[in-house]
């Protein structure tokens, strides 16, 4: 499996963990709510969907209401089918969601996994977010080190260019750092008395406190007009 399917995969479960959908609500809800599926076609969700449903972790049902399917017979449309996430796609879900290697910092995936942090305890947060500041904060001394041997020549133009790819990370690695914080913040305040509810606040979806401002960052890793 790619790491372009992986990552649609994952959002689909995460979205149908919600609710059942059927492919035209699916496609609507990672063009709007989720901003890192901007861009994507029916070619690259419906060959997703199959897949899922040949795993067991989807199935398909019909969607229709006996007037729809009466109408459907007698317009010769084929009937709407809804995706339904089984019991087997949720523990898959939940087992994808408490993964934290060097794949949830990349680019691509952190923005993914980020639009589910709802869905994800505070401890596999905390790994992937500071897994993710770790990486840029490797980037930027990558960078730095780059423009300091080649300033002398690059034209004003290219020099900008790089000054700007620079603020870009430094700008995330503050947000990060504002996003740990609140989250550290957070699992201070309900830090329970006894063991036993600590094991319990491990493992709690609740949000550690985001700060009001900022955008998930990174780049679209479904935008079909770049390939």
């Amino acid at each position: 499996m790619s790491r372009r399917s992986g990552i649609l995969e994952f959002a689909v479960l995460g979205l149908l963990r919600e609710s059942p959908m059927h492919g035209y609500e699916l496609r609507k809800r990672l063009n709007t709510s989720l901003g890192v599926f901007r861009a994507f076609s029916y070619g690259t969700l419906y060959p997703c969907l199959k897949t899922l449903v040949a795993n067991g972790w989807l199935i398909e049902e019909s969607g229709s209401t006996p007037e729809d399917a009466l109408a459907t017979a007698l317009s010769g449309r084929r009937a709407k089918i809804v995706y339904r996430l089984t019991a087997e796609g949720k523990e898959h879900f939940e087992d994808l969601l408490s993964q934290t290697g060097p794949d949830a910092y990349e680019d691509e995936h952190f923005a993914a996994r980020f639009a589910f942090f709802g869905q994800t305890s505070r401890d596999v947060r905390m790994r992937v977010l500071e897994g993710r500041r770790s990486r840029l904060e490797e980037r930027l001394e990558k960078m730095g080190a780059s423009l300091a041997r080649t300033r002398e020549r690059l034209d004003d133009y290219t020099l900008e260019l790089q000054r700007h790819g620079m603020e870009s990370v430094e700008r995330e690695v503050r947000w990060l750092n504002e996003l740990i914080e609140s989250e550290r913040a957070g699992r201070d305040q309900r830090r329970p008395a006894s063991e036993g509810s600590a094991q319990q606040d491990s493992t709690s979806g609740e949000s550690g406190g985001l700060p009001r401002h900022g955008e998930i960052p990174g780049p679209d890793p479904f935008d079909d007009t770049a390939t």
